[in-house]
């Protein structure tokens, strides 16, 4: 019998290693037809699972109280387990270079509970090659077997968009690898349990890695080509939005905005590429263009609002800004590489301290990370400027009268709007006489 049966029949027990924007849908997911292990590193977030919070908010408290896991830090717990799911994050150093640590660290953590028989999938965005060049060995020399004759490994990558409710785990069909035929066999069959979408098996470990890498860098360079077109356009006078909104009406024009660009796939993935491609002898041109004009982004629209606040006649050093949003993304909690600490850092420079506002970001986690002390939005006041810059649905609900709450009391003309995500009514603002800028 295959241990893909032997977990439907509940003989074997399934783990998930890393439980966080990947990892806990994925554990929830495959709870409802295995016996699943859920084990992070972090005791703090074992803890909120235990008492029945999402710290991620991808599934919600509910599903969490509901969910027939074993949540565990205690690593010999996955020695009850015969296949692993490794998805912790891969992110990049402050050098832009891949980060492996947390994907070789929990290669040694399973490792040293790896049983005979056992399979192991990584679904961590790495370059291709890492999974059996580096993962590999760590496997063995932690458990002192041989791969391929007393375990196997696969890959296949993570695809969840974090925050999106429409595009969820088991909708999104799943890429699957193996490093033989019988791996990739079981590798999908296990998967196609829960994966409504199906699965879509490759040749190889190294595609998969690929196509991961790829498609996160292909979004990267199409945001970054609409990013330089804002910044051509904003010269120009002309409302990047009205123009995208004006190609869009072609049936084969691609839906995408300018913006910025953080969070843990896209801003990170293509320099795991770029690395790899140049270890090669290759030197990229075109992904790492993309990179310098997103990574860019945030120092722009610091020196945009620079330039409006010195319009109002206000000395720009005693000027309150307020940026709402801190997230990477909008109705999402993740903060992970949010861009808009760089706006902070370059309006630092010039004697601003801006407050910043999200309903969605942990305190703890913001102030540990970033310094940030988040503030509630009911208690700004006084603004000079107020920063859109996360299109959280609360944003978007904002009525006329709450805005101008934030504001301080003055002519319009001395108060500046910043809609990075174009969510406000540009027009509307304009003929108020403000300092209105839209990306």
């Amino acid at each position: 019998m295959s241990l893909a049966m032997d977990l439907l029949n509940k003989k074997e027990s399934l783990s998930v290693v890393g439980l966080g924007y990947v990892g806990m849908p994925l554990a929830l997911a495959f709870s409802k037809v295995y016996d699943v292990i859920g084990y992070d590193i972090s005791i703090e977030v074992i803890k909120k699972y235990q008492m029945g919070i999402d710290p991620t908010r991808e599934v919600g408290d509910e599903a969490i109280k509901e969910a027939a896991i074993e949540f565990t830090n205690d690593e010999e717990k996955l020695r009850m387990a015969k296949f692993h799911i490794i998805a912790v994050p891969t992110p990049v150093t402050s050098y832009k270079m891949p980060d492996l640590n947390p994907v070789e660290t929990a290669s040694k953590i399973v490792g040293r509970n790896l049983l005979k028989g056992s399979v192991v999938v990584y679904e961590s965005t790495v370059y291709p090659g890492v999974t059996e060049e580096i993962c590999i060995p760590i496997l063995e020399k932690a458990s002192g077997l041989t791969c391929g004759k007393d375990f196997k490994v696969g890959y296949s990558p993570e695809r969840i968009n974090p925050g999106d409710k429409v595009h969820r785990l088991e909708s999104i069909r799943k890429i699957v690898s193996g490093m033989d035929e019988e791996s990739l066999k079981e590798i999908a069959e296990v998967y196609s349990q829960i994966i409504t979408a199906g699965v879509y098996p490759v040749s190889s470990i190294k595609v998969a890695e690929a196509a991961k890498v790829v498609e996160n860098s292909q979004r990267d360079i199409n945001i970054a080509f609409m990013n330089e077109l804002a910044m051509v356009f904003d010269r120009m006078q002309i409302d990047t939005k009205e123009v995208i909104e004006a190609m869009s009406s072609k049936w084969n024009s691609l839906n995408f905005y300018p913006g910025l660009v953080g969070g843990h796939c896209i801003g990170v993935d293509p320099y795991y590429f770029i690395f790899e491609a140049e270890r090669l002898g290759y030197h990229s041109q075109i992904i790492l263009s993309g990179r310098k004009i997103n990574d860019a982004m945030g120092e722009y629209i610091a020196d945009i609002i620079l330039k409006k606040l010195i319009l109002t006649n206000r000395p720009v050093k005693d000027s309150k800004v307020v940026i709402l949003g801190i997230t990477f993304k909008e109705n999402c909690p993740d903060i992970r590489n949010t861009k808009i600490v760089d706006i902070c850092e370059k309006l630092k420079e010039y004697g601003i301290k801006p407050v910043v506002s999200d309903p969605l970001a942990d305190r703890a986690e913001t102030k540990k990370h970033y310094g940030i002390e988040l503030v509630s939005r009911e208690d700004i006041k006084e603004a000079d400027c107020i920063v859109f810059a996360v299109a959280h649905d609360e944003y978007k609900a904002l009525t006329e009268e709450e805005i101008l709450k934030m504001f301080r009391t003055g002519k319009a003309e001395e108060r500046v709007l910043i809609d990075i995500k174009g969510i406000l009514d540009k027009k509307g603002w304009q003929e108020k006489g403000y300092q209105f800028w839209r990306l």
